[in-house]
């Protein structure tokens, strides 16, 4: 008898801005016992560093194992490695035209592809605002290729009352993407 694949996610945090989504993400995923394999591009551990108190050895104690984003040749660059999906948070739009271009030239860009090659859940939490025709016509290409473009809108239907509440919010949704309940945060309930 087999044993039974763990429910898995990569997460992947390039160098746009919004790498504590990334952080509570993982946090997140860790408590809920969901087994993470993460990617942070050399960006991404620069953003990290001016927007939050967080460490590259913070962010690693967070996830089940980590990779190099030279590392191609990683577990999660083949489809034989099974997981539930891939999330990039957040995904600066260098990463977003890759993956749209089918550029896989790093671990991060290789791994969405797989994801994509294998029809598993893609999630790109793009951010950048505003957006070109480029950006979108980028978004598009992912979207028909069954990725899913998340941008993290805040939901003022919660009435946050600080950056913590959009932030919980925000990953809860994400989480939502791939049939996970973090039961962290409010949703809509009607009027």
């Amino acid at each position: 008898m087999t044993t039974p694949t763990p429910k898995r996610i990569v997460v992947a945090m390039t160098g746009a801005t919004g790498s504590v989504l990334g952080v509570e993400l993982l946090r997140a995923l860790r408590c809920m016992n969901i087994e993470t394999h993460l990617v942070i591009s050399k960006w991404a551990a620069a953003t990290l560093a001016y927007e939050t108190d967080y460490t590259v050895k913070d962010l690693r104690a967070l996830a089940y194992k980590t990779y190099s984003a030279q590392d191609v040749a990683a577990s999660i660059s083949s489809g034989s490695f099974r997981t539930q999906g891939m999330i990039i948070v957040p995904c600066s739009m260098k990463t977003l035209s890759a993956v749209a271009n089918g550029y896989g030239d790093d671990l991060i860009t290789r791994a969405a592809d797989v994801t994509l090659k294998e029809r598993r859940k893609l999630v790109v939490v793009a951010r950048e605002t505003p957006l070109t025709g480029i950006h979108l016509h980028n978004m598009a290409t992912i979207t028909s290729n069954g990725g899913i473009i998340f941008p993290p809108v805040p939901a003022f239907y919660t009435k946050p009352t600080s950056v913590d509440d959009i932030i919980k919010q925000s990953v809860g949704r994400m989480l939502d993407m791939f049939d996970v309940d973090s039961g962290d945060f409010e949703r809509w309930s009607g009027f």
